[in-house]
């Protein structure tokens, strides 16, 4: 695993420092680099990133090539910068800023090496700004000598090697062929986000790294260096990625301006073949550390700047006037003040807690722990107690059960509703509550509430619930071309009906709906309206009655429900078909039931004996139509079976004794026709003779 731990020894070695590197020489003894530096900083300032810098060298050694500064952590690409205060202090150096990897380079003006001495100097004189108006957090630097990035948090170095188009498992042999300071070489593993962001975002360039899923598809692994065997747990993946596509089976850093900048993807062994394209592989990271055996070497040291912040607690709000005692935390190592003003102004007091003076308003203080631009506020919030509600109206009522909407004010803040003049639970806040459902008089309390603080003198409103007039509507006949007196029906009150009128009563001659709102005396004065619907009933017309042997039925001009039928003038029915009915003179009568009037008419009901038996035992000696005689023009004849006329009835004759010439007809069926005049039709039949 990383090891983070800093042994200060010297680290003996023989190494060729390879050009990519940049040095040319062979040393016998690791330079020591040794630094200081743990401040606090404000944004847009400058400050120098070491408080003390030295570099133990080997005597035969007097100088290198450069020293690499790089903000390893934290650092904001666009708003910090890494510069050398006073560049013509120091002739035997320039310095080159890569603000992609948060880099300063010092290195000779010539292209030689550069004295220990000389960089040692420039190193103090490093300074970082921050140009943001508003920053945060922890910046370290990294200050090592030859190029490969320093991570303080792991005490490993970090080398992007380009090489265009190599395949993985080639970067891989050559990662572990590489020597860095007599540090054994691996492809980079990552295990941390300062890891991910140094060498992600960070580095110059995109390239391999040490994970892969080739043992078992889909199932990521470190497969490189100390790490190897262990699950990548700490991968930022580019959207979509891995996608298991084929044989992408090896990890490697997105290629600048493709998804997330310092993500990563998946590849195949080669990547693409087509030169420039995103996907071809364009080097790879070595990582330097951390292998068994291995001691961290004291090429690099690091210090950091940190930019004080104040943590303030807000303190609970008060009611009308108070002090309070605000407590704060800040940044190690800072002195925390407090102010009235945002910007500016004198402290009134120092320290992680403030009281202040007893306010009766609400106050904004201002709290720093070294930094102007980074103040924080806090407010000390003093409610008003409300005044003692006052309501619309003290005494409410309605008529019969129901809501009652309440309405209560104060000058801050808001009403709070309750049943009882003391204690208990709010059933509504608002200014205006609409009661449920009451059916009986009742109290409510309103008290007034802001934020907390309460006025606990509640204002009643009591409800009187009043019932209304009982009434009941109608429904009433009125007689066609008659009057009728139509009654609100409870005295006392006072009335309005819908045809303007004021009385109890009123005389109407029209069918219709008639309305009559019924008022109480006050104080209750409450209203409920009576509805009279008046049907208007008509005199029934007769227009037709039809008569098929003893069944009559009786056809009106207008048929009406409350009409009723009767052919005897004393029992009525509401179907207008009679059976039955004797022959003869019969009269129909129509009536309307509520006693507007009726009307009669006369009909006749003819009967022809189906037999008769003359033989002069006094039933049914002859043969006659019952009721003809109502008809004086009607005629009837009589034919045997072979159509010979045997006998003509008439009002001069009505009966027939069954005899032809004065002698006995046999019993047989005969045949009759009767004639009742011009207008009517010719009645046909037959009927017996029996003895």
């Amino acid at each position: 695993m990383k090891n983070n731990s800093s042994l200060n020894i010297y680290i003996l070695f023989i190494l060729l420092l390879s050009t990519s590197f940049g040095f040319a020489q062979i040393t016998t003894t690791a330079p020591i680099v040794k630094a200081t530096g743990d401040q606090l900083y404000c944004p847009q300032t400058t400050i120098k990133i070491v408080t003390t810098f030295s570099i133990t060298h080997d005597p035969a050694e007097t100088g290198t090539k450069g020293v690499y500064i790089q903000v390893s952590s934290g650092y904001s690409n666009g708003f910090d910068q890494l510069a050398l205060s006073n560049p013509a202090s120091h002739p035997n150096v320039t310095t080159s800023w890569d603000a992609t990897a948060g880099k300063l380079s010092i290195t000779s003006t010539t292209g030689t090496n550069v004295l220990y001495a000389d960089l040692v100097d420039a190193v103090k004189d490093v300074v970082f700004t921050n140009f943001a108006a508003a920053a945060s957090g922890t910046r370290t630097f990294s200050i090592t000598i030859g190029n490969a990035n320093y991570l303080p948090s792991t005490q490993h170095f970090y080398l992007y090697v380009p090489s265009i188009g190599i395949t993985w498992t080639s970067a891989r042999d050559a990662a572990a062929a590489s020597t860095y300071y007599g540090l054994k070489g691996y492809l980079a593993t990552i295990l941390s986000a300062d890891e991910a962001k140094l060498i992600g975002e960070q580095a110059s360039g995109t390239g391999w790294i040490g994970g892969s899923d080739a043992e078992t598809e889909g199932v990521w692994k470190w497969v490189t260096g100390p790490e190897a065997g262990t699950s990548m747990t700490y991968t930022f993946w580019n959207t979509g990625e891995p996608n298991q596509q084929g044989d992408e089976d090896y990890a490697h850093i997105t290629q600048p301006g493709v998804g997330i900048r310092g993500s990563w993807n998946d590849l195949s062994n080669t990547g693409s073949l087509t030169p420039g394209d995103d996907y071809q592989p364009k080097g790879y990271v070595v990582e330097y550390g951390g292998s068994a055996g291995e001691s961290p070497l004291e090429i690099a040291a690091s210090t950091k700047i940190t930019i004080p912040e104040a943590n303030v607690l807000t303190p609970n709000p008060i009611c009308d006037s108070g002090s309070f005692t605000i407590t704060a935390t800040a940044t190690a190592g800072a002195t925390i003040s407090w102010y009235t003003q945002a910007t500016g102004g004198t402290a009134v007091a120092t320290g992680n807690s403030f009281t202040t003076p007893i306010i009766n308003s609400t106050t904004t203080y201002y709290v720093d722990a070294g930094c102007e631009t980074n103040r924080k506020s806090v407010t000390a919030v003093v409610n008003k107690t409300p005044t003692t509600p006052t309501v619309v109206a003290s005494n409410v009522s309605r008529c019969g059960p129901g809501s009652v909407t309440l309405q209560a004010s104060t000058d801050v803040g808001l009403i709070n509703w309750y049943t009882t003049s003391t204690g208990g639970t709010s059933i509504f806040t608002g200014n205006s509550f609409a009661t449920p459902a009451i059916t009986s008089s009742a109290i409510y309390y309103a008290e007034a509430s802001n934020n907390g603080c309460l006025n606990t003198n509640r204002t009643p409103v009591n409800i009187t619930i009043y019932t209304p007039p009982a009434v009941t509507d109608e429904t009433v006949a009125l007689c066609q071309s008659r009057k009728k007196m139509l009654d609100a029906g409870i005295s006392g009150m006072t009335y309005l009906w819908s045809t303007g009128a004021t009385t109890q009563t009123i005389e109407i001659g029209t069918g219709g709906t008639y309305t009559v709102d019924v008022t109480s005396p006050a104080p209750q004065s409450c209203t409920s309206r009576k509805t009279i619907i008046v049907e208007e009933h008509e005199i029934p017309q007769i227009d037709l009655i039809d008569v098929e042997g003893t069944r009559a039925i009786i056809y009106l001009k207008k048929e009406q429900s409350y009409f009723e039928y009767s052919v005897d003038g004393s029992n009525f029915q509401d179907s207008n078909i009679f059976y039955d009915v004797p022959g003869g003179l019969q009269t129909a009568y129509v009536r309307e039931k509520g006693g507007c009037g009726g009307t009669a008419k006369n009909f006749v009901v003819l009967v022809f004996p189906a037999f008769f038996t003359p033989n002069n035992d006094s039933f049914n000696d002859v043969w006659e139509v019952t009721g003809m005689e109502n008809y004086p023009q009607a005629q009837v004849t009589i034919f045997d079976r072979y159509g010979k006329l045997l006998a003509q009835l008439s009002l001069s004759r009505m009966s027939w004794d069954g005899t032809f010439n004065q002698s006995p007809l046999p019993a047989s069926d005969y045949w009759y026709a009767l004639k009742i005049d011009n207008l009517h039709p010719i009645l046909r039949g037959h009927f017996s003779l029996k003895r």
